[in-house]
């Protein structure tokens, strides 16, 4: 006894002078005992640094190497993408997650055993005062229960995760179609790139030569330093434009290299745009793509599937303060460290659970639950309402696009006999430096719209698949 005064009295003295010391820092031990505080920034306009060492972010994970020595084509950058895009392995992993929650919510069906081994010491003090001695208890149990109703709870609980795995599932499936997509865009903005450093290539071509031209008439004494000054004019804007192009070619590639899932400073080669695309009509109306998106998209599948699984989850909410009955039992064997024997013990039992009062938990808990639903459901309906404008723009911004390509290669073969009749012309002796620089510069502008409305042909039909969420709408050659 004495020994025991004698450590609480230690005891006592060292939580004293702890307090006290915390206290004479000027802190406060009941408001922040783990001094949390100390280990953000003392100011919010102060940086916060690190006394240890900060973790290193680890490299992405790739799947296979991609052919660098020659051009690559769209479908082998997609299958790349779909493989090494950490999008595609970040929704597989959520679905894989959902599936297991499945297997959690079908574990309630199933008893619950626990198994324990306890060993315990105690000294007890009798009514009239006397001491026990110490008492040493040790042995192993098992415990059992098994919930045998509860007015579908546990159904309802178990139907909310199987939907929540088909959202998931259905969400990977978007994301596939997004990833998809993305290298559709990236492929088509760098070839659409690359066609414009050599159109803008040619386009200096030509300011050099209508400069040489002016400046051999200048030579004759057949036109003005003004003339001369024009033409170089032309040919530093043709140099500016080459080399914005050059650095957009640079910058898509880095883009698309992103996007199938390689750094942004390996060097992507891809096939040129060599034809124009061969355009067709879409088929289908756009009622009937409007039904096929609602049908087939995944994600307004998914967003109607998080609806169910909110309403099943409402359900089980609601039902969840109903009486339960639940069958439990055990069975242990107690060992004493003296003389008495051992013994074993077993009991078996049903409870009835009846929640009474919890506090108002359940009211909230149901009002939460119905409005999560409602909420989901004004989800889906807003998502309905963006897919019907996104197929309906794609539709008609593909037949604009459609119709255009066939005007723009007339521009340019116009363009283009009206520049070199220019040239010669001027070349002759005849015609104005202004004409041969608006030629030049018709021509130019032209060959530029032509490549736009081929890259404008490509995305808009992407972007109609994704809307509708299928890739069979048209079967568009010249570059795919």
């Amino acid at each position: 006894m004495h020994r025991y005064c004698q450590t609480c009295s230690a005891l006592t003295g060292a939580l004293f002078l702890f307090f006290a010391g915390s206290q004479a820092a000027g802190q406060s031990i009941w408001s922040d005992p783990f001094g949390t505080g100390g280990r953000t920034a003392t100011e919010p306009y102060l940086r916060w640094e690190s006394t240890l060492p900060l973790p290193q972010v680890g490299s992405p994970q790739v799947a296979g190497e991609l052919a660098r020595n020659q051009p690559l084509s769209l479908p082998e950058l997609t299958e790349f993408a779909l493989r090494n895009n950490p999008r595609t392995r970040q929704s597989w992993l959520a679905a894989r997650a959902a599936a297991a929650g499945v297997g959690i919510e079908k574990a309630d069906l199933l008893p619950q055993l626990t198994a324990n081994y306890a060993v315990t010491r105690t000294q007890q003090v009798t009514n009239q005062g006397a001491i026990v001695p110490w008492q040493t208890r040790y042995g192993p149990s098992i415990s059992l229960s098994y919930l045998l109703y509860d007015f579908g709870v546990r159904g309802f609980q178990i139907e909310t995760s199987e939907y929540r795995l088909l959202a998931a599932n259905l969400a990977h499936n978007r994301v596939l179609q997004d990833v998809v997509f993305g290298v559709e865009q990236a492929y088509y903005r760098l070839i659409g790139n690359d066609a414009l450093v050599r159109v803008n290539v040619q386009s200096l071509k030509n300011a050099e030569t209508a400069l040489e031209a002016v400046s051999k008439r200048r030579e004759s004494g057949l036109a003005t330093v003004a003339d001369v000054y024009r033409a170089e004019t032309l040919v530093a804007q043709a140099r500016l434009n080459l080399t914005r192009s050059n650095g957009e070619l640079e910058k898509s590639r880095g883009q698309l290299a992103s996007v199938v899932g390689l750094p942004v400073n390996v060097g992507i080669a891809v096939r040129p745009l060599e034809a124009p695309p061969q355009t067709t009509e879409i088929s289908a109306s756009i009622g009937d793509l409007l039904a096929r998106a609602k049908a087939s998209r995944p994600d307004l599948v998914a967003a109607e599937a998080q609806v169910r699984a909110s309403r099943a989850s409402a359900n089980a909410v609601a039902r969840a303060g109903l009486p339960s009955i639940e069958v439990v039992g055990g069975s242990g064997r107690t060992s004493f460290n003296d003389n008495r024997p051992s013994a074993s013990n077993y009991n078996i039992g049903l409870a009835i659970r009846i929640p009474i009062f919890t506090g108002f938990r359940e009211t909230y808990s149901v009002r939460q639950a119905e409005a999560q639903a409602e909420a989901a459901e004004a989800s889906r309906d807003a998502l309905v309402r963006q897919a019907e404008v996104e197929v309906w723009q794609g539709y008609y911004d593909l037949t604009t696009v459609n119709s255009s390509i066939s005007s723009t290669e007339a521009q340019v073969r116009s363009a283009e006999q009206t520049a070199q009749a220019t040239l010669a012309r001027y070349q002759s002796g005849f015609g104005s430096i202004l004409d041969l620089i608006t030629a030049q510069q018709d021509e130019s502008n032209a060959r530029v719209q032509r490549i736009q409305s081929y890259l404008d042909w490509f995305t808009t039909l992407a972007r109609l698949q994704v809307a509708v969420g299928a890739s069979d709408l048209i079967k568009a050659g010249g570059g795919k």
